[in-house]
Order: C-alpha cells, then sequence, then structure tokens
C-alpha cells in the first residue's frame, strides 16, 4: 500500500504541468467567471471506502456551492458522494459515473467522462470541479478547479491575442476539461491511498491495544481463579 501511494504520489505531481499550462493560460488570456452564468458542480469521488471522511469532504463542499447556487447542475464521479449529496439535492444531479477508483486514473478515462458531458449537452457556463487536493500522507482538503466553456473563454479580455481556430477551439475546450478532470482524478486518488492507508494503521494499532487489554483482562481473571484455588487447597488443607 504504501508503494502504490508513493506511486499516485509521483503520477499526481507529473500531472501538475499540464494543469498549470491551462491556468496559466486562462490568466494570459483573462479569461474570468461569471456570476451570473450558469455553473455546473463536477464533485470527484470514488465508489470505495474505508478510507476515512474524504468523500464527505468534497460533498460538503459540493453541497455549499449549491446552496450559493441553487440552479447550478451537478454531476458526481463515484457513488460514495453521490449516495451524500443525493440525501438534500437530488434534483440538481443532471449525471453520475460509477466503477471510479479501482485503479489508478488514466486520461482516457477523464476524456470518456468529458466526452459524455459535452455529448449530453449540459448547459454550463463555468465548471466547479470539486476533489480533494493532496497535501500530504495524512492531510488533504477540497479545493476546486475552474474549466470554462467555449462562449466565456472567447470573452475574455485578450482573447483577441490569441489566433485560434473555430474547430481548434472546441478541440481546446475539450482538452481542458478532460484534463481538468483527470487533475482532479489523480489526486482524490493520491489523497485517498494515503488517507486509507493511514485508516488501515489506525486501525491496526487500535485492534493491537484492545488484543493487548483483552489478553491482560483473561490473564488477571485466570491469575485470581488460580488464586482461589490455591486458598482452598491450603484451607482445607489446614482444616485437616
Amino acid at each position: 500500500m504504501a508503494r502504490y501511494a508513493l506511486f499516485c504520489l509521483i503520477l499526481h505531481k507529473k500531472q501538475w504541468k499540464q494543469q498549470e499550462a491551462l491556468v496559466k493560460l486562462n490568466q494570459h488570456a483573462g479569461t474570468k467567471s461569471v456570476d451570473e452564468g450558469q455553473s455546473l458542480i463536477i464533485t470527484v469521488s470514488s465508489d470505495r471506502g474505508l478510507c476515512g471522511g474524504i468523500h464527505s469532504s468534497v460533498a460538503k463542499a459540493s453541497r455549499k456551492f449549491i446552496e450559493e447556487k441553487p440552479e447550478s447542475g451537478v454531476i458526481v464521479l463515484g457513488d460514495k458522494a453521490k449516495g451524500q449529496i443525493s440525501r438534500t439535492h437530488r434534483e440538481n444531479i443532471k449525471l453520475s459515473f460509477n466503477q471510479i477508483g479501482k485503479s489508478i486514473p488514466t486520461y482516457a478515462e477523464a476524456s470518456a467522462i468529458a466526452d459524455i458531458i459535452i455529448k449530453e449537452k449540459i448547459p454550463f457556463d463555468q465548471a466547479i470541479i470539486v476533489y480533494n487536493h493532496f497535501k500530504s500522507v495524512i492531510a488533504y482538503e477540497a479545493q476546486i478547479i475552474p474549466a470554462f466553456s467555449e462562449e466565456i473563454f472567447v470573452k475574455s479580455g485578450n482573447f483577441a491575442a490569441y489566433e485560434i481556430q473555430d474547430d481548434v477551439l472546441a478541440n481546446l475546450q475539450e482538452f481542458a476539461l478532460a484534463n481538468s478532470l483527470y487533475w482532479g482524478l489523480v489526486e482524490g486518488h493520491a489523497a485517498e491511498m494515503s488517507s486509507k492507508r493511514t485508516a488501515m494503521e489506525n486501525a491496526t494499532k487500535n485492534a493491537g491495544e484492545m488484543i493487548d487489554k483483552l489478553t491482560l483482562t483473561y490473564n488477571r481473571g485466570r491469575q485470581a481463579a488460580i488464586t482461589n484455588e490455591l486458598v482452598d487447597i491450603i484451607t482445607g488443607a489446614s482444616a485437616l
């Protein structure tokens, strides 16, 4: 488990270079969120448990965004977060994906998710990807990645500086969504593996402490029984 978590960490560090390039592109183009625009919340989790409250963190952050913009659509990756969000905002969920988190995320998986989102024609001006940011082996926190539609990107202040054809623009925005999803999946997977490793270590430690306490209690009871038997034997011998 430790080697697997380390591999996930290396993978998520490599992925940061591509995501950083997209962030700089939006910064240079002057792309900004539009308050009155249609928002789409994409919650990144998995189908697996035994990893502490890692799924609750993204579900809680997603519900906060929904409460701020009740008309926002929601797409959930993973059954764990879907179950939590469905309790309060079932009507907001437009799509959900399962079979997430069984293995290391791939770019093909993220691309397939982005392709389905685009083909379903779910309207949004800006997508808010909520994921667990890997901070350390024992720490993570829910963060967001913004992704913008073609219309919002075209309206960027410095968009005229980029000579981008319409077909290339569509491909660029699809790539940006897929890459941002991949970043969220990789970060979340690294955080989940580390959290799961920590949870298993704590469970093993607690089990060991419980075994020690039960063993001590058993030995004390056994010793008391032996002592009582010796007292009976001595008392009987004295009576003779």
